[in-house]
């Protein structure tokens, strides 16, 4: 063996393990655990939206008011619509199933719907993933059970992110509460009863 090769061993192997990683079916579930591991330090916590000054807390009871009226389709295939979501607290989450950073903040974001009240907040999750099989086999395989939408038409603003992950909250009345690009670990305290705060 050449004494150069004695002497990089140890960064040789880290980079033949790099490349292994990068160009195989290893890449997503590594950097997603590894940026896993990185929203568990804290660093990355969301923000906790409030209301936005000009939104009055009574909203219009009528859904066709609604500013939303954004078309999805179930998980199952059938079609539905944002605006059936008028009256409540909206977390609408941009993600897809080959996005690391999406996957990263995923068991946040189910921690955060099991401990939330769905009857104030809903969880609006847009896969946008371009065959809806690959999101319904990874909800299944990670045991997930937000509810998972895909996009039946281009998505206006503000959902058109330029990034994913991506998560948009709005008020009962569809007002935009606050948005955040990036991952981010959404289950705090903090976040939840801000959260139910708007909803109030």
């Amino acid at each position: 063996m050449p004494a150069w090769l004695r002497q990089n061993r140890g960064e040789i192997l880290f980079f033949v393990a790099f490349a292994v990683v990068m160009t195989t079916g290893l890449r997503q579930p590594v950097l997603s655990t590894l940026q896993r591991g990185l929203l568990a330090t804290g660093l990355w916590r969301a923000a906790p939206p409030t209301r936005p000054a000009a939104v009055p807390v009574q909203f219009a009871s009528e859904r066709r008011d609604y500013p939303h009226p954004l078309p999805l389709y179930t998980l199952d295939g059938r079609p539905t619509n944002l605006r059936r979501f008028a009256g409540k607290v909206v977390l609408v989450s941009l993600w897809a199933s080959w996005c690391p950073p999406c996957l990263a903040e995923m068991p946040g974001l189910q921690a955060l719907y099991q401990k939330t009240d769905t009857a104030k907040v809903a969880f609006v999750l847009i896969s946008l993933d371009a065959n809806p099989n690959k999101a319904r086999a990874l909800l299944k395989r990670k045991g997930y059970s937000l509810p998972v939408y895909f996009p039946a038409a281009p998505l206006p603003a503000p959902f058109d992110s330029p990034s994913i992950p991506s998560t948009i909250v709005l008020t009962p009345s569809g007002q935009l509460a606050d948005r955040h690009d990036g991952m981010a670990d959404y289950d705090t305290p903090e976040f939840r009863a801000a959260l139910e705060k708007l909803a109030d």
